[in-house]
């Protein structure tokens, strides 16, 4: 729980105690907090695990592989060798089973003794004609992208509360819940990440009175390896999609890391119920 020495900070705390404790940039630290990440093992999850994982976090990634990938292993060894308190640990789980994930999640806090981040990034994309796209597609889109998204930010919510913890539950939607990418065919995928947008509007609402933050975070178009495996069947789209905002880039995965440790720590307080557009201007267009 926040005490008032963490909020010891700013013009005001200058004014009426003659100091403060705590600077703009300390806001920004995770030491010693906990995170889950769904997703965990690869793409912007991993990306964003081991920005907390930098900022002192012990963070725990979930995925669905029994194991973790290679990848997975060589960031978690280079983060063990950082000087910074922060880990990272892989745990196997399906997030589209509730009660797996309730379990995982539970446990994680439980061993921990607190949950103070949930991140819910895991995703799959599955692109066909809309009048062609079949049933089962459509149900493996919305189990994963919107079911997975609920059921792991429940998992936090009932952790955080349990824990009397001011957390922060961070769900990954997409600029394509705010916008219908021009010349994709991903109406499963866009829909998913819409109903994601108001999901985090809704957790906030409900749950703000309990401390616990909910926000959605809508990336534009990085290269992750499942964009750069769409791009590789899609070899024209490229250029299309740099076109298409004012910076005429495609964005790397890793300038995902500085909103996602915004939306994770006291930085972010008093931002709840948010859709954090992080596109290069795409949608301004």
């Amino acid at each position: 729980m926040s005490t008032s020495n963490e909020n010891n900070f700013g013009v005001s705390s200058i004014l009426e105690r003659g100091t403060v404790n705590r600077t703009s940039v300390e806001l920004l630290t995770l030491k010693d907090r906990v995170a889950v990440v769904t997703g965990g093992q690869g793409g912007l999850g991993l990306e964003m695990a081991l920005a907390y994982a930098q900022a002192g976090a012990a963070v725990y990634c979930i995925d669905l592989a029994a194991q973790p990938n290679e990848h997975f292993k060589h960031v978690q060894k280079e983060k063990a060798g950082q000087s910074l308190k922060g880990r990272l640990e892989y745990v196997s789980c399906d997030v589209t089973k509730q009660d797996n994930i309730w379990t995982t999640v539970g446990q994680i806090a439980d061993k921990e003794g607190r949950l103070d981040i949930c991140v819910a990034s895991a995703g799959v994309l599955k692109g066909a004609d809309v009048l062609e796209y079949s049933a089962a597609d459509f149900q493996k889109v919305m189990d994963v992208n919107v079911n997975g998204a609920l059921f792991a930010a429940q998992a936090a919510g009932r952790a955080m509360v349990k824990h009397n913890a001011r957390g922060s539950i961070i769900l990954l939607a997409d600029m394509a819940g705010n916008i219908a990418n021009k010349g994709m065919h991903t109406t499963a995928f866009n829909a998913s990440k819409a109903a994601v947008i108001q999901m985090a509007r809704s957790i906030a609402s409900e749950l703000g009175s309990k401390g616990i933050r909910c926000n959605a975070l809508s990336p534009g178009y990085v290269y992750t390896e499942m964009t750069k495996e769409f791009l590789r069947d899609n070899p024209s789209l490229e250029k299309e999609w740099r076109s298409q905002n004012p910076l005429n880039r495609i964005a790397k995965a890793q300038e995902l890391q500085g909103i996602a440790l915004f939306l994770a720590s006291d930085a972010s307080s008093f931002c709840t119920g948010s859709n954090m557009l992080v596109d290069g201007g795409d949608t301004a267009w």
